[in-house]
């Protein structure tokens, strides 16, 4: 169906996502109403704060989570699905900062962040559709040179999981499609079911102890000793403070807020394929990302689906019709869909920082504040780890990941809330314009 879908931003409700459909599992959490006290509140029911909550709560902590409306309901109930290797890009450049040694421990963290996700998973016996298998796809021959760079590099990492360059003559084994020059075969990588996993957290955090509710949105913070966290119908007295509110930070936390910018990201789904154009489409099930500034990234869902991403704005402006919109990119790919019915499309905000590097630390003038966002693409298995350095800091172990990523700085978006947004889409243009050069 190609119905306009507006984006739900002022509604409780799950996007009207393949995921909403397929979920495996309802859940319900209580408004916050009276008064709860913790060690550790954590605002924002996504990745981050459900992972930080497991975590915690395993290393004793009295933990309360307020999700502003329901669990998953961001970017970890709607994105692409995609658990892939690594975090940040180009992670050599924060050298003179953290040195050699930091540069490697980030991209130690960036493998062991896909194993978090796969331990939580096979851990707490989650069902979303996990599955392995991912493929890097290169646009022009430059792309599959770093391939190779690439893979040496995670193989002097210590990678244990297969890499395997394809040429252009191989790229059939991955891809139906005439776009490309070549791939990079990562079997450590692959795609799930985002919004079932995250649910699937959720009641694991609950059976541990953690105690989670929903459409309770955080009106104001009063710093001190203490956090007291307030929200309409109740508040939390907390010794420490959890900001995981990513994208949807806004103006919480203003000069936190005024390092994410907040980025429309953009999926449809097919309907169901046949075995035979699932397998002429994506021959071994993975997932598949190019290399373009407005990439395209896609897999099959596991009713054979193809779920078609990317056409993140910057603009601040969402499009009016997201088939329409992403239709044309499916078929510049795919030209062999053209006669194939979308049955869902839809969207919502990612949070973008000015470096592309997660942004985990604590606050200067607030040391019982801590805080993660701006995973930039990488989120699935980023706040996976997040959640791990955080709990790691805040139980004062020693955390060489948490140090290492809050040494480093993170410019603050100029002109305020209603220019970044603008600003920036010039400077993405600009790195679109260079690209087709």
């Amino acid at each position: 169906m190609n119905a306009r879908v507006r984006l739900p931003v002022h509604t409780d409700q799950h996007a009207p996502s393949y995921y909403a459909a397929s979920a495996n599992r309802s859940l319900a959490f209580p408004e916050l109403a009276g008064d709860e006290r913790a060690d550790v509140c954590i605002v924002g029911g996504g990745f981050s704060g459900l992972n930080s909550a497991i975590e915690l709560v395993r290393r004793g902590f009295s933990v309360v989570l307020l999700e502003a409306r329901q669990i998953g309901w961001g970017a970890s109930g709607r994105n692409g699905g995609q658990l892939i290797r690594g975090v940040g890009h180009d992670v050599e450049r924060f050298a003179p900062v953290i040195g050699d040694e930091g540069v490697r421990e980030i991209k130690r963290l960036g493998l062991e962040a896909v194993e978090i996700v796969r331990r939580r998973i096979e851990e707490f016996a989650i069902d979303c559709d996990l599955t392995w298998g991912y493929c890097d796809l290169a646009n022009k021959p430059a792309d599959l040179a770093g391939f190779a760079e690439d893979a040496e590099a995670l193989r002097a990492l210590g990678y244990r999981h297969e890499l395997r360059l394809l040429q252009p003559g191989q790229m059939h084994e991955v891809v139906g499609s005439e776009r490309y020059v070549g791939g990079l075969i990562d079997m450590g990588s692959g795609h799930l079911h985002p919004l079932n996993l995250a649910l699937g957290e959720a009641a694991a955090a609950a059976a541990l102890g953690v105690r989670l509710f929903e459409r309770s949105p955080v009106l104001r913070i009063q710093h001190g000793a203490e956090a007291l966290v307030h929200t309409a119908r109740g508040r939390v007295r907390a010794k420490t403070l959890i900001l995981g509110c990513n994208a949807y930070l806004n103006d919480l936390e203003p000069g936190l807020g005024g390092k994410v910018l907040p980025a429309g990201s953009y999926l449809i789904a097919t309907e169901p394929l046949s075995e035979e154009q699932a397998q002429a489409l994506i021959p071994q099930n993975m997932a598949l990302c190019d290399q373009r500034v407005a990439l395209d990234y896609y897999r099959l869902s596991a009713d054979r689906r193809l779920l078609f991403g990317g056409a993140c704005h910057y603009s601040g402006r969402d499009p009016a019709d997201i088939a329409a919109y992403m239709r044309p990119k499916m078929l510049q790919v795919f030209p062999q869909l053209a006669d194939v019915r979308i049955d869902y499309q839809w969207g919502g905000m990612i949070g973008i920082g000015a470096n592309r590097l997660p942004q985990i630390g604590r606050l200067a003038e607030h040391p019982n504040v801590y805080y993660a966002q701006a995973y930039s693409g990488h989120g699935v298995n980023a706040t996976h780890l997040a959640g791990r350095l955080l709990a790691e800091a805040i139980a004062g172990e020693q955390s060489r990941g948490f140090d290492v990523f809050a040494r480093v700085p993170h410019m603050t978006f100029p002109g305020g809330r209603h220019l970044r947004s603008p600003l920036l889409a010039l400077g993405m243009l600009w790195y679109r314009l260079k690209e087709l050069l």
